[in-house]
């Protein structure tokens, strides 16, 4: 399942990241505050456990994620939101995913992982900002999935629909949450209108 998240908030920080002339230390503030604004949107939809607690007057209830996390940003660029996860699930496992593009054939190329033992026990959420072609994102995926993970989910800041199509076919079992859904693809797979190549952006190379 594809979902736009809607928050005002979103659209703001989105058009200081689109903007050409946002330089980068502001560019790397809007990232990561909307990539808190997308954790707090995406950590409401996850499933709860309730357990008693004792406040200094009586015992109540309260509620903690049934699940346990392992972030997957996806270098470079998903560096940008891993930050803004981890303010709202600080305990989670951080497994960083290694792969680029070819910039003429447009394939994804792997090229590291540090994937934990336990990822079975895990939902996995991926952190990739641009699913362009989806390949990277597909290529990540499979990844954790041969490693044992059965539970995923991918967030991306901008999607194009080819990227949507892409990874939905190659994984219909993962859902996939943006900030948005651009247009189309160019020639030389950018996302229009996109924001530029987010880990260039991010990094200034």
């Amino acid at each position: 399942m594809f979902t736009v998240l809607n928050n005002a908030l979103l659209k703001c920080d989105l058009s200081v990241l689109r903007n050409k002339h946002t330089p980068k230390p502001l560019f790397r503030l809007a990232l990561e505050r909307l990539s808190e604004v997308m954790a707090m949107e995406i950590c409401s939809t996850f499933t709860l456990d309730a357990f008693p607690i004792e406040t200094p007057l009586e015992l109540t209830e309260g509620y903690r994620f049934k699940e346990k996390f392992l972030l997957a940003p996806v270098l470079r660029a998903g560096l940008g939101l891993q930050e803004g996860f981890l303010k709202f699930l600080p305990e989670a496992t951080v497994s960083h995913i290694g792969v680029s593009r070819d910039h003429i054939t447009h394939q994804p190329h792997y090229y590291y992982s540090n994937i934990p033992a336990n990822i079975n026990e895990l939902h996995a959420i991926v952190l990739d900002p641009m699913l362009a072609t989806g390949g990277s994102a597909s290529m990540a995926v499979k990844l954790l999935k041969e490693k044992g993970a059965t539970k995923l989910t991918l967030v991306s800041v901008v999607a194009a629909p080819e990227g949507v199509a892409a990874f939905s076919a190659a994984h219909p079992d993962v859902n996939i949450f943006s900030a948005a859904l651009d247009r189309e693809l160019n020639e030389n797979k950018y996302i229009l209108p996109g924001l530029g190549d987010a880990g260039d952006r991010l990094f200034g190379t």
